[in-house]
């Protein structure tokens, strides 16, 4: 069994010197890590045919093959997100505002690196490099432990982050990596008190229910995504089409997938057989309620339980409902918090879903699959958080940071 303890004392270390790097320093690495990647894709795309050869083998489906899958292409996105991390405004040791209370204290309040991160995820290897240039850019030491779906691919992606940090006469015990998979680890490292600062889990339903059960330490929850797409009565049926046909069948395995479409009585006799023909390529299988089945020639009947599931396949939800309030109600019963649209030329329904629905983002007339950190310009994510306390949505730069008060006196003292 991995020694815990030993990676958590030598993240501390870690975390303690590079709170103390400029961000000149900081970025040439990141470039470096850029590189380091573009130079050795053939080792990495080697590595990630093990590990795609062994899921193969365990019978994992396409759908969930297709998060581990990595190709040039997707290697080059990731460099290119290195990029993107490197090229922004660092965080560390910004003043947010500075005032002066009635005691003539000058008080500023200062953004600070959280200290060590923990991070569990599943089987995307692009988390690996996400989480890392993150935590360095904000000068957290990070401890990584990916899914054993991805082992190869992530023991393959930190070797070449860490001979950076070597490179440059850093500490590589600042992006670690847990090379023991088993389960029992994996809940030792949700209990690693006095060492993570933070945990993050990255990854399916199971997963992110599983860490916050049994986590000991502070947890910020992200991920699970049960995204529904409300066609209003005032939608235009073209688009309608265009967006659920991309958030649906684009990438379903990932969690800004659309996986409930919501539809309103009004246009669901005119618009249901024509997305379902539009689906249908696809092989997308749609489970609807009593009325939407009316009007569908391959439905079967939904279930209560499909309407609260995150599918991470191709199929699709699909409901019936007699107005923008029985749509808002619906969603939030179900939805997981993450990513919601609606689609609709009616401007106060579309003002109403923004300030009713209860997610970490809200669109109007566009794709759930744009919440995204790379597409929301923060370079990479670690992950998307559906909760309210620290940070909520796409986790960039600046969720992985603290504050503290810094303050300035002439001697004062209180009386």
């Amino acid at each position: 069994m991995t020694n815990l303890q030993q990676l958590g004392q030598q993240a501390q270390t870690a975390a303690r010197s590079l709170a103390l790097l400029s961000t000149q320093t900081k970025n040439h690495v990141l470039q470096q890590m850029t590189q380091k990647l573009r130079q050795n894709q053939q080792m990495i795309l080697t590595a990630n045919q093990r590990d795609l050869d062994q899921a193969q083998a365990n019978g994992v489906k396409e759908t969930m093959l297709d998060r581990l899958r990595l190709t040039a292409e997707r290697i080059e996105a990731m460099a290119q997100g290195l990029e993107q991390v490197a090229a922004l405004p660092d965080p560390i040791g910004e003043v947010d505002k500075m005032w002066r209370n009635e005691d003539g204290l000058q008080i500023g309040k200062q953004h600070v690196p959280l200290g060590v991160v923990g991070m569990i995820y599943e089987s995307r290897p692009n988390v690996t490099t996400d989480a890392a240039s993150l935590c360095f850019k904000t000068g957290n030491a990070v401890i990584l432990r990916g899914g054993k779906e991805a082992f190869h691919s992530n023991q393959a992606l930190v070797t070449l982050l860490q001979d950076c940090l070597r490179e440059a006469e850093l500490d590589p015990a600042a992006i670690q990596f847990i090379d023991d998979p088993s389960r029992e680890t994996a809940q030792a490292f949700m209990r690693l008190n006095g060492y993570l600062d933070v945990l993050i889990p990255r990854g399916g339903a199971g997963l992110i229910k599983t860490v916050v059960a049994t986590a000991t330490v502070p947890v910020i929850e992200t991920g699970t995504g049960n995204c529904h797409i409300y066609v209003d009565d005032a939608a235009q049926l073209a688009m309608a089409t265009r967006i659920i046909v991309n958030a649906k069948t684009q990438r379903p395995s990932v969690c800004n997938a659309a996986e409930t479409l919501v539809i309103h009585e009004a246009v669901a006799a005119e618009f249901l057989p024509v997305i379902e023909a539009a689906l249908a390529p696809f092989n997308v299988e749609l489970r609807a309620d009593e009325r939407a089945i009316t009007y569908l020639q391959q439905a079967v009947p939904a279930t209560e339980a499909d309407w609260g599931t995150e599918f991470l396949d191709y199929i699709l939800a699909v409901k019936v409902v007699a107005s923008l309030d029985e749509a808002i109600a619906h969603i939030n019963h179900y939805n997981t918090k993450h990513s919601e649209a609606i689609i609709t030329d009616n401007y106060f329904h579309a003002q109403r879903f923004l300030n009713e629905i209860d997610a970490a983002a809200v669109y109007v007339n566009a794709s759930t699959r744009f919440t995204d950190g790379f597409v929301f310009g923060f370079g990479a994510e670690i992950g998307i958080s559906t909760q309210k306390l620290h940070a909520r949505g796409p986790m960039g730069l600046e969720a992985l940071t603290s504050t503290k008060y810094i303050i300035y006196g002439e001697g004062q003292i209180r009386q």
